[in-house]
């Protein structure tokens, strides 16, 4: 079982950055593909990036390419996700966590069935 803690969320300017961590502990995950999905009000939670047990693939999803970056770090434990030139529609929940199973590719991480269970997320708002 793992265990997933999301932080710095917060409010900021359109254009402005932030950067979002994921702690995690409980299993090792330095063979896990590890992911972000964010989640706004009255929608689907949806994928936004996902980064391999090796950190050398990523994928992100079209409203973020060139914006977002996804990185790890296996010996702290933690998967970060760099915002840059945010924009209101990027406001949401954003929540990160593991694939069930190890290794594997980032192909498929949009799939929410194959990740396990969720944290608290953290929260990002943009005013327009």
């Amino acid at each position: 079982q793992v265990q997933l803690v999301e932080s710095g969320g917060g409010l900021v300017q359109a254009g402005g950055s932030l950067r979002l961590s994921c702690v995690t502990s409980g299993r090792a995950l330095n063979t896990y593909t590890m992911a972000w999905f964010r989640q706004a009000p009255g929608k689907e939670r949806e994928f936004v990036s996902a980064i391999d047990w090796s950190g050398v693939g990523t994928l992100y999803s079209d409203s973020v390419k060139g914006r977002f970056t996804i990185s790890r770090d296996n010996a702290k434990k933690t998967v970060y996700l760099q915002m840059n030139s945010l924009k209101p529609e990027d406001t949401a929940v954003y929540y990160c966590n593991a694939k069930v199973n190890p290794y594997g590719s980032v192909a498929d991480s949009q799939l929410k069935a194959i990740f396990g269970s969720w944290g608290q997320g953290t929260q990002v708002t943009v005013p327009s």
